[in-house]
């Protein structure tokens, strides 16, 4: 359920420039990050098809002396900053690589992509050049023997494809030595410079459903000898989510929502066959784990008043991510260190899903919302739109932010 403490309160402080931890970027390595992200911007590539952004990747980091490891399904990779002594717990740090199968839509700009019908209209390519800028800048401080305990650094693919990449990556072994994970997601109604924190549930569950319905057909002039299908469909659309909302606590957020529906051919023939498929989201963890019974029972019984034989595939997407709250005090903590307390908002939770969930799954973690619209800008960019674009000076900001975290947390703080 929805918490009112959205983060762990820490004493206010006065807007620093980090100088109390080792960390920041210099000059050369913030323009060779932008220049980075620039370039991943331009060549957008889907889940599991991340081939040329992997190798841009791991050139980088073996160029830093680095030892990445390549996924076994060949895009997507892992690296870790410092020798593992196979005890400690190590800090992971996760970016995601793909893109999505939308057109760039924006104008003016030197760095739009050059793919048709791809863009990274989500901000993985911000995601991706700060957790590389936090490896190079954490290994630099591991050679003056800085770094307190190994880091992992977790470039994860296929983020966007339900159930997600990290489900591939958990199984491969990504965690394995992991204590702690901790990403970022761009947010263009957060301001740049500033990061958003929440305790607990941060993004929602987001599962698929499709639903097919069967019935022998015929003419429309004597629907009493037939299954009304056409009727069954448009029941099915309109009551089961309204029955879904009376049948759990108001507060976990379950909606159906449908984005398809097919059916029929002719105005005088009542068709056989019809389709739906939407979206299951649900704000509650316990919930989204009774949801699919839930669900298959309400079809069932609405389609059944109607004599329509139903088929249903429920997909399991994600659960919300949960936001662990020593994870957040962390980011808390290290965000006030470099930007001071005025650089931190509370932050909603979200209707999107997001697979870092299954991470939380397995290790404590947090996902922070990172805050990319440059400050007085109205053209009121989201997520999943081709015009979508960031105020690059988001990933200083990120990388800052996740060198402090991986210093005080191998400092037990």
């Amino acid at each position: 359920m929805n918490q009112l403490k959205t983060r762990v309160p820490q004493a206010e402080a006065q807007p620093t420039d980090g100088a109390a931890l080792p960390g920041s970027l210099s000059d050369e390595l913030r323009a060779e990050l932008i220049a980075f992200r620039r370039d991943l911007h331009m060549h957008p590539e889907l889940g599991n098809q991340e081939f040329r952004t992997t190798a841009a990747v791991k050139a980088r980091l073996e160029r830093a002396g680095l030892r990445p490891r390549v996924l076994a399904s060949g895009t997507g990779l892992v690296c870790d900053v410092g020798e593992w002594d196979g005890v400690t717990p190590m800090l992971a740090l996760r970016g995601d690589i793909d893109a999505l199968p939308i057109p760039d839509t924006k104008a003016g700009v030197s760095y739009r992509s050059t793919v048709p019908d791809r863009a990274h209209a989500c901000g993985h390519d911000v995601h991706t050049t700060t957790v590389l800028g936090a490896g190079l800048l954490l290994t630099a401080l591991d050679r003056q023997g800085l770094l307190p305990r190994p880091v992992r650094l977790l470039f994860q693919p296929a983020e966007e494809v339900l159930p997600g990449g990290a489900a591939d990556a958990i199984e491969a072994g990504v965690l394995d030595g992991v204590g702690r994970i901790l990403a970022v997601h761009c947010d263009p109604k957060v301001d740049v410079g500033k990061v958003g924190l929440r305790i607990g549930p941060i993004t929602s569950a987001c599962d698929r459903l499709e639903v097919t319905l069967d019935g022998p057909g015929g003419h429309t002039a004597r629907p009493h000898l037939t299954t009304d299908l056409v009727t069954a469909a448009a029941r099915v659309a309109t009551d089961v989510p309204a029955l879904l909302a009376r049948r759990v606590d108001a507060r976990s957020g379950l909606a159906l929502t449908w984005g398809r529906l097919e059916t029929g051919h002719a105005p005088n023939v009542i068709p056989q066959h019809a389709e739906l498929s939407g979206t299951v989201r649900c704000l509650d963890l316990d919930t989204w784990r009774q949801a699919p019974d839930m669900v298959h029972a309400a079809v069932d019984e609405v389609a059944g008043m109607h004599r329509a034989k139903t088929v249903i595939n429920y997909i399991r997407g994600v659960p919300p991510v949960v936001n662990d709250a020593e994870s957040i005090g962390l980011l808390d903590a290290a965000m006030t260190i470099r930007r001071g307390s005025y650089a931190i908002e509370d932050t909603e939770q979200s209707l999107g899903g997001e697979d870092f969930s299954w991470y939380l799954e397995r290790v404590p973690g947090a996902m922070a919302r990172l805050g990319v619209r440059t400050p007085g800008d109205t053209r009121g960019l989201d997520l999943h739109r081709g015009n979508f674009d960031v105020d690059e000076e988001a990933i200083t900001v990120g990388v800052e932010l996740f060198t402090a975290a991986a210093l005080l947390d191998g400092n037990g703080s």
